[in-house]
C-alpha cells in the first residue's frame, strides 16, 4: 500500500486558534482511529469527534486548515479522513486553496454537512 504524503503546512499557518478548540476537552484518540478500526465502531467514533466539533467555537479556522494542509489523519474542524478525500478529489491542483480562509470559502457547503443532524446520526 502506498503511503499517503505528509500534510502540507500553509506557509500563514497560525495556531492560536487551537487554544480555543473543544477538542481540548476530550481525549485526542477520540480524533484519530485506532489501527483497522472499521464498521459501527468507527462510525460511532468519528460522529462523537464531529459532536465535538459541532460546539467548537474555533470550527472553521480548523476545517480550512485541515483542506489546505491537506491533513490526511484524523477528524478536523467535523471533517473526517473520507469527507476530506471527497474534497482533495473534486479540487484541481491548480485551483487548490492556498491562503487563510480559501479553504473554508471554497469547501463551506462541506464543513456544514459534516456537522449536520444526518452526520451526526440524529435526523
Amino acid at each position: 500500500m502506498p503511503q499517503q504524503p505528509l500534510a502540507q503546512v500553509p506557509k500563514d499557518a497560525t495556531w492560536q486558534w487551537q487554544d480555543h478548540g473543544a477538542c481540548r476537552e476530550v481525549d485526542e484518540s477520540l480524533f484519530f482511529h485506532p489501527p483497522n478500526e472499521r464498521g459501527l465502531a468507527r462510525i460511532r467514533r468519528d460522529r462523537a469527534a464531529k459532536a465535538v466539533c459541532a460546539r467548537c467555537p474555533v470550527r472553521i479556522e480548523c476545517a480550512d486548515y485541515s483542506i489546505r494542509s491537506r491533513e490526511p489523519y484524523g477528524v478536523w474542524g467535523g471533517l473526517t479522513e473520507e469527507d476530506r478525500e471527497r474534497i482533495y478529489a473534486r479540487i484541481a491542483i491548480a485551483d487548490y486553496p492556498r491562503a487563510r480562509g480559501e479553504g473554508a470559502d471554497m469547501c463551506s457547503d462541506d464543513i456544514a454537512d459534516a456537522v449536520s443532524p444526518g452526520a451526526l446520526g440524529i435526523a
